[in-house]
């Protein structure tokens, strides 16, 4: 007879399974008769009808056959190698190796991923209108969203938009999408895998990966201590743009007014268009935030932005601005799809941004990293001659001159022996480029003042 603990648990499943692993190691042989239904319900303690729904489950897979008036036989269950053990049915897990364990190292400052610290998230706040959300959309929340976002965010972005950067456009023409690489994506589709893309160089090389991934052809441009060169940009043969004119990752680089002018001028002539990727201008810590290209020229603009860097990582919330004509053709093509981003969410950041939490909390950010930024100068200028400062005032990231540097490896290294994980210039390059090297990207975004000032620098 057959006997197995099923206590406290899913008891037919269990049972089920208890069987079935039976039968896959051979402890019950093929042709075997199982107990009957009353039988085995008695030896176990359980209902006939949870042995029936074990036993009815084993027979729709095949692991057993019944015969009328007679009862359950295990079949000739046919192994991938013939008859091996249960073994060769278990799940594999494959443990990971010595790489993946050192990708996973814990730093003492991690200069490289930043991401705002999670103590640095209003979750009181966030809770509080998520319970608000529930109260007020209740069973509208299950609906279907529209394929260019919930309407309450697309009105709240633009009225933010305007308040924050002096960005006038129209709800209608703003796309909400699940972060800065889904819109990449359909940036792509709307222009045309035809169409060949300028990026920047160095970069944040997944912009460039995401346009490959998705068909298009990229070509690198160089990105000089004034931003894009823009001589290269006429030369080339790009129908595309992609270009962060506030604040260029890596280098800091802030494009001047005169070549926002030159490049709009660029994209004007040729029917072309510019990506204008504004992905930390919450962060300008010094003066006022600097004019936009799309205010500029928004029929050859398209201006991005995601919440990644202002509210958390794990935010994938992002949003584009687009010129009208490509807004018509993003209808035509994406109409019957639906947004990717839960309109829960959408909702609940809608009243973030119309109440002013946004607002407020980005001001708590720029005072948090204000006070970080000024650690940073003062730990770097103690190196003293070793070390020489870029920095724009503008976002979450400087760079670091080490002039007496052998290499950038030496950089890297040296940085790691005093717990820290850093990245060079070099390490973002898509091409090579001259001028690039013994430069450190500092990412201060996930630090904060005590980890800076605990901190012993040594090269």
């Amino acid at each position: 007879m057959l006997t197995y603990d099923l206590n406290g648990k899913n008891k037919y499943y269990t049972l089920y399974l208890k069987i079935r692993g039976d039968i896959l190691s051979g402890k019950l042989k093929r042709g075997e008769r199982l107990p009957s239904k009353r039988s085995l319900a008695q030896n176990l303690s359980i209902s006939v009808i949870t042995v029936q729904t074990a036993y009815e489950q084993l027979l729709a897979e095949g692991y057993v056959y019944s015969k009328e008036r007679s009862g359950y036989y295990v079949s000739d269950v046919n192994l991938a190698e013939g008859e091996t053990s249960a073994k060769s049915k278990q799940r594999v897990y494959i443990s990971r190796t010595q790489n993946e364990e050192q990708a996973e190292e814990t730093f003492k400052l991690d200069l490289v991923k930043g991401g705002t610290a999670a103590g640095l998230f209003p979750f009181s706040v966030w809770a509080k209108l998520m319970r608000g959300v529930i109260s007020d959309f209740g069973e509208k929340l299950l609906q279907r969203v529209p394929c260019d976002g919930d309407e309450d965010l697309k009105r709240a972005v633009s009225n933010y938009l305007y308040r924050a950067r002096g960005i006038e456009v129209d709800p209608r023409y703003i796309v909400i999408g699940a972060g800065a690489e889904y819109l990449y994506g359909i940036i792509v589709q709307l222009l045309g895998r035809d169409k060949l893309f300028a990026v920047e160089n160095p970069c944040y090389r997944a912009i460039s990966a995401c346009y490959s991934l998705n068909g298009a052809a990229c070509t690198p441009v160089t990105v000089t201590e004034n931003g894009v060169d823009c001589a290269e940009v006429e030369q080339s043969k790009a129908d595309v743009l992609h270009l962060s004119p506030s604040h260029q990752f890596p280098t800091g680089a802030v494009t001047p007014s005169s070549a926002r002018t030159r490049l709009i001028s660029w994209a004007r002539s040729g029917g072309k268009f510019v990506i204008e990727d504004d992905y930390d201008s919450e962060f300008r810590l010094i003066g006022k935030p600097l004019q936009s290209m799309y205010s500029l020229c928004p029929e050859n603009v398209i201006y991005m932005n995601t919440f990644s860097k202002s509210l958390a990582p794990s935010m994938r919330i992002g949003y584009m601005a687009l010129p009208p004509e490509l807004y018509k053709r993003y209808r035509k093509l994406f109409s019957s799809s639906a947004c990717a981003v839960p309109v829960f969410e959408q909702k609940t950041l809608a009243a973030m941004l119309d109440g002013g939490h946004f607002e407020r909390h980005i001001n708590r950010l720029k005072n948090h990293y204000r006070a970080v930024h000024a650690a940073v100068l003062e730990k770097l200028q103690s190196l003293g001659a070793k070390c020489t400062v870029r920095d724009t005032g503008s976002g979450l990231h400087l760079l670091a001159h080490f002039p007496e540097a052998p290499s950038d490896e030496f950089i890297k290294n040296a940085a790691l022996k005093n717990g820290i994980n850093l990245k060079c210039l070099s390490d973002y390059l898509i091409s090579p480029l001259g001028g690039a090297s013994r430069f450190a990207v500092i990412n201060f975004s996930g630090a904060t003042v005590s980890d800076i000032k605990s901190l012993e620098i040594k090269f």
